[in-house]
């Protein structure tokens, strides 16, 4: 059967601000504004070897109407600074002061948090380091929440497969693997403009900085099993980088956690099924007071 394409490219909207944060360590974090400025504040977090720039959808469309969005590059990615030294990435008072920075520095009041793949361990090492009182909601999709070497358990093949090659320092090794990992991100086939994109942020990703990311030993079943914040888990049911089971250890540990399954879509769902994930989004910040 011939595979469907996803289609409807995205084209990031013009920003209405853009902010040079000081996070964790002074390291310099770009960051920039779209949509309702009187709105409710959502906070999107990138994942591993990405950038702000996959947001570009959400951005661009209803959710601007209605919100006022927020989206950063991480420490060594994006438009971001980044240091190669790997204590840079490994200690997680910085992951926690970089996302503290950008919601005080941007007076962001009680934002919904968006943290996909990687950015879920970003969010643990915030609220263990500074609390839950300053978020209003999580969205934790095809987040992951335990990093744990050798096994790396609930971690799939997409990303095992791919990443200690994209974090070797030669060139053709590291381009092979980031278009491997590309590859299998999403169910179906992304439109060609949107892959070549996504390339090209991940190539400004230096290697050093992505094996950083992954030598680390991450659980945040501590911060999960306290949270008192309402926690959607947007997850695909065929996710390979991030596995399903992942999403049902959140929704067993943390008390406050729902589920949104999405059939048939892998680690992208907001690119995979946007209509859906945006309103699921709407409704998860509607709910706050």
């Amino acid at each position: 059967m011939e595979h469907m394409v996803i289609t409807d490219k995205a084209v990031l909207a013009e920003p209405t601000a853009t902010y040079d944060v000081r996070g964790g360590g002074g390291v310099r974090l770009h960051a920039g504004e779209w949509g309702n400025r009187q709105g409710r504040p959502i906070l999107f977090i990138h994942g591993w070897s990405a950038s702000h720039v996959c947001w570009a959808r959400q951005l661009a469309g209803l959710l601007a109407e209605e919100f006022r969005l927020v989206a950063f590059d991480n420490r060594g990615h994006g438009m971001s600074e980044k240091p190669l030294d790997p204590d840079s990435y490994r200690d997680p008072q910085m992951w926690a002061d970089d996302l503290a920075a950008v919601i005080d520095q941007l007076g962001l009041d009680r934002p919904v948090l968006v943290a996909w793949s990687y950015g879920g361990f970003i969010v643990s090492d915030y609220i263990r380091a500074y609390g839950e009182d300053r978020i209003g909601a999580i969205d934790l999709v095809g987040a992951a929440v335990m990093m744990k070497p050798p096994t790396f358990d609930n971690i799939g093949p997409g990303f095992l497969g791919n990443a200690p090659e994209a974090s070797q320092p030669d060139l053709a090794t590291n381009i092979t693997a980031i278009r491997r990992f590309l590859d299998v991100c999403t169910a179906e086939p992304l439109d060609p403009d949107d892959w070549s994109a996504a390339l090209a942020w991940n190539m400004v990703v230096p290697p050093e900085v992505r094996g950083a990311l992954i030598s680390r030993e991450i659980d945040g079943d501590d911060v999960l099993a306290r949270l008192s914040v309402p926690v959607l888990v947007t997850h695909g049911r065929s996710d390979t980088i991030v596995l399903p089971s992942m999403a049902e250890h959140v929704l067993d540990v943390c008390k406050t956690a729902r589920p949104s399954w999405y059939d048939g879509v892998g680690h992208v769902p907001f690119v995979e099924d946007q209509p859906r994930f945006d309103r699921e989004l709407a409704d998860l910040a509607a709910e706050l007071v």
